[in-house]
């Protein structure tokens, strides 16, 4: 049949949309889920949340790992977002499945982790009776979520999840929190897929003014002394790329936080290490004796700035951040700079190009005197006087041995602090640390799901004989699963950070911090005889000669998860250190020694 023929334009009628389908609440949320690309979740079942584990129990995309606990759930969804740069998914039942999460969504929030959890929620007809198993989880949540629905009707589930994950992993990224009752799960409605994502107000902006870029470039092209300040939202952002060549182009030193580490290579010779309160001395006094602090993707966290009003009196402040709240919070920013980093960092450099053309910068000066720095302050430790290990020496070596495609998930305290000091980071997401909130048993769940969303890699979890009693549980998860984690654990017997300040300002009064775990105690637990028990391969390393023998064992296996109990002396100390509440130039570089200044603050 020709064109011109008069059949051929006869209209046919609509193609009829098939109806949606209907399908239960339960069957929506994990429908939701297979839909938004979800391959793996962690959680924990229990009466509220019982009718989405039945089709969980069916679907073909989604893996979901039985935790041992919902902190677990919690800390490995976040492991997994923090490897991967995708949303975590954590489920949990409602009452105290639900507070069990909390600590790891006070985390995630701390540091800008995308991370969803579903909860599960009693009868709405039960709802304000103090039913069993009730907490009002929302209001629990409020001050450490980005956002929170309470989802009542089957209708509300596609949309309330799908908007989760766009809050979650746009802007400034977060935790989200999906409350939904029972009934809604239990109820059917028709399931539309894409729903519509009415988020009223929320906008992040991602492109800069460019005002405020062109008086950036101004001020670091004339800048004597200036310091590239990254902090967490460069890891965030995805922007090391664009980092790596604003650095370059401006030849100025770099820091990077306790977040930050692995955001510009440890190598490059621009990078002076980590700022703040156990940084190196050249972050430390580059940042303090600066003339411009360029924030990248930081928020002048009290760590890194000691005594705020003391903090870098003679710098002009150049403050990028895609959160505007962060911007002159702390720190009152001369060009205050709201967009996505890795697009503002593009337009930093062009703009820094053509105003470097007009005012060559010469930042010579300053380097010499940051070198002199790096070469009188070089970062080391002191063997330990009681023939015990060095844990600084045991956390090199892994390191060293394991070489920068690992990854490492750390707890809090010492072995966190001599594990952002003695691995050399050389990529983004390979270090995972809970900053912002400091929780402890973060590192073995935060491994075990940085292990499932990257296999191929080794991951280690550099972890306290303290922090470890926390979570120690998820083995189980690891063996059952086939997650193979590597653990060190950094056993000195004790709260090994609380123990270091009662050395140095509670005239060594060691008040409850003494474990009985380590060196010349009961061992309660022999954590060799518990990783066991767990169906781990267990190691215990108490002379040096042993320790790289023991690593390179646990990276030769892969079959089930490795636990090292490396027995550390509990006298060694993190150092640098500025103490709490002085100003930055009090650097100590190590007890009783800091640098020599001209002038000191009051």
């Amino acid at each position: 049949m020709s064109i011109d023929s008069p059949t051929a334009a006869v209209p046919r009628p609509p193609a009829r949309t098939a109806p949606a389908p209907v399908m239960s609440g339960a069957q929506a949320v994990v429908r939701s889920l297979d839909l938004l690309g979800v391959t793996d979740v962690f959680g924990l079942p229990g009466g509220a949340i019982m009718p989405v584990y039945d089709p969980l129990m069916d679907d073909e995309h989604v893996r979901h790992i039985l935790v041992r606990h919902e902190q677990g759930a919690g800390h490995a969804a976040e492991g997994y977002a923090a490897a991967s740069g995708k949303v975590g998914v954590a489920i949990a039942t409602s009452g105290p499945g639900a507070t069990n999460l909390v600590t790891a969504i006070a985390d995630a929030y701390m540091d800008s982790v995308p991370l969803v959890c579903i909860t599960g929620q009693v009868f709405s007809t039960l709802m304000g009776t103090d039913a069993f198993q009730e907490a009002d989880i929302v209001g629990i949540t409020m001050p450490i979520t980005k956002h929170s629905f309470l989802v009542k009707t089957a209708e509300e589930i596609p949309g309330a999840i799908a908007a989760a994950f766009e809050i979650a992993s746009t802007g400034r990224p977060g935790p989200v929190l999906v409350d939904i009752t029972k009934d809604a799960q239990q109820a059917e409605a028709p399931f539309v897929w894409p729903p519509k994502i009415d988020l009223p107000g929320y906008r992040p902006v991602t492109k800069a003014h460019g005002k405020q870029i062109q008086a950036a470039a101004q001020l670091l092209a004339t800048a004597q002394k200036p310091v590239l300040y990254v902090g967490g939202g460069a890891i965030r952002a995805n922007a090391s790329a664009e980092l790596k060549v604003l650095a370059e182009a401006t030849g100025a030193p770099v820091v990077t936080t306790l977040m930050a580490r692995g955001a510009f290579p440890d190598s490059h010779e621009q990078h002076l290490g980590m700022p703040g309160m156990h940084g190196t001395v050249p972050a430390v006094l580059a940042l303090q004796e600066s003339d411009l602090i360029v924030s990248l993707g930081a928020r002048f966290d009290d760590r890194v700035t000691g005594k705020a009003s003391l903090f870098a009196p003679n710098a002009q402040v150049v403050h990028v951040d895609i959160d505007p709240a962060e911007i002159s919070k702390i720190r009152t920013a001369d060009v205050p700079i709201v967009g996505d980093l890795k697009e503002v960092l593009v337009d930093l450099d062009a703009a820094f190009r053509a105003a470097d053309t007009e005012h060559p910068h010469d930042y010579t000066e300053w380097w010499t005197y940051l070198n002199g720095l790096r070469e009188e302050f070089p970062l080391g430790y002191t063997p330990t006087s009681d023939g015990l290990l060095s844990p600084q020496y045991v956390i090199q070596r892994i390191g060293e041995m394991t070489g920068p495609e690992g990854v490492y998930a750390s707890g809090v305290g010492q072995h966190q602090m001599w594990a952002a000091q003695f691995i050399k980071y050389e990529r983004p997401n390979a270090w995972l640390n809970s900053g912002g909130a400091g929780t402890m048993g973060y590192a073995v769940p935060a491994a075990m799901g940085a292990k499932v969303a990257q296999p191929e890699r080794a991951v280690w979890a550099i972890d306290g004989d303290g922090c470890f009693q926390m979570t120690n549980q998820e083995l189980a998860t690891c063996v059952i699963n086939d997650i193979p984690i590597k653990v060190a654990i950094i056993n000195n017997s004790s709260l090994g950070m609380v123990r270091q300040w009662q050395t140095l300002f509670f005239d060594g009064r060691h008040s409850n911090t003494d474990l009985n775990t380590g060196h010349g105690t009961r061992r309660i637990p022999d954590f060799v005889k518990l990783a066991e028990a767990y169906g781990c391969l267990a190691i215990r390393v108490e002379k040096e000669d042993e320790i790289d023998a023991a690593i390179q064992l646990a990276l030769d296996t892969n079959d089930r998860p490795v636990v090292i109990d490396f027995v550390v002396s509990a006298d060694a100390m993190v150092w640098p250190m500025v103490p709490q509440g002085v100003s930055n130039s009090y650097v100590q570089y190590a007890r009783d020694h800091s640098p020599a200044f001209a002038e000191q603050e009051d």
